[in-house]
């Protein structure tokens, strides 16, 4: 590589991200990147509070802040990202990586050099989030996958506590496990003023079109568009939704019956019972919330 358009890098990696993998990624990418007469700064993300520290040094140093993690990590970096006005590298270190997926990121470590040297900043929508009511900035959460709520939410729980299963078999467990498990309810979602009721197991607010270590919840998503795409998956039997699962990975169960898609720029989801919201795999309260996309709000390099 030679002549690249980006020079000076600070990779902030979560130590834990694809159960431990995470650094020897970033190591591989780091001589790559130093081998072409790029500055590189390592260091590893402790917590939220260190890492929009980091990031509050790095962007006015000039440097590119590159995630290396999970998704989870990438939203929490982003935020901070946005607020800076910097540009953000991914390295997809963790066990879903579903926004990198979105964003055709490859993981191979020279591919992952050339995007981060010669990559363009390009403008992506995100997702903020925040309690229904509430308006001070202290109260929002940036999201960049998606906000879900509902049978997902508790799949997400059960990801948490099966890190002794292979990754590979993580999330699928997860679904079929909360599946059998999880009680529908009655869930009101505003789509731009427009009031929709339904008895769901979940709610999906999706920016970008994957969630789950490669479920296509919402095919239709684009990160460029402006717009948030709501899924509502239909209450039904536990053992047709069990079923149907193989459909979230390709995309095809939004032309199954009862399954209601929406689009629009702010969404309001709540409840008939306490469910707790998640995004990007990150527990982030109870319902009711409220989700807006920011346009183009966070400059990522892209292939």
């Amino acid at each position: 590589m030679t002549g690249p358009v980006n020079k000076r890098f600070r990779i902030l990696v979560n130590p834990v991200s694809g159960g431990g993998s995470a650094p020897a990624a970033v190591a591989r990418v780091e001589q790559l990147l130093v081998a072409a007469g790029a500055e590189v700064t390592v260091e590893p993300s402790t917590s939220a509070e260190q890492s929009r520290a980091s990031v509050a040094r790095a962007v006015p140093a000039g440097e590119v802040v590159v995630a290396a993690g999970g998704d989870g990590m990438l939203a929490s970096l982003a935020g901070a990202v946005v607020s800076a006005g910097g540009v953000l590298g991914i390295v997809p270190s963790g066990r879903g990586n579903d926004f990198a997926r979105m964003l055709r990121i490859d993981g191979d470590p020279e591919k992952l050099a050339h995007c981060l040297l010669e990559g363009d900043p390009t403008p992506v929508d995100v997702i903020e989030t925040r309690p229904a009511g509430r308006q001070r900035a202290a109260d929002a959460t940036v999201v960049l996958g998606s906000m879900y709520a509902g049978v997902d939410s508790l799949a997400s729980e059960i990801v948490d506590r099966s890190r002794r299963l292979p990754t590979s078999l993580q999330y699928p467990y997860a679904a079929v496990r909360s599946l059998l498990s999880y009680r529908p309810c009655l869930f009101t979602v505003t789509v731009d003023g427009v009031r929709h009721e339904q008895e769901a197991y979940s709610v999906v607010v999706a920016n970008s079109g994957y969630y789950g270590s490669g479920m296509h919840i919402a095919p239709d998503a684009d990160v460029h568009d402006g717009l948030l795409d709501v899924v509502v998956l239909p209450a039904g039997s536990r053992l047709g939704m069990v079923r149907r699962l193989p459909k979230v990975y390709d995309g095809s169960h939004i032309d199954l019956p009862g399954v209601t898609v929406l689009r629009g720029r702010s969404v309001d989801v709540a409840s008939a019972v306490d469910v707790a919201a998640y995004g990007d795999g990150e527990r982030l309260g109870p319902l009711p919330r409220t989700a807006r996309v920011l346009p183009g709000a966070l400059s990522v390099l892209l292939p």
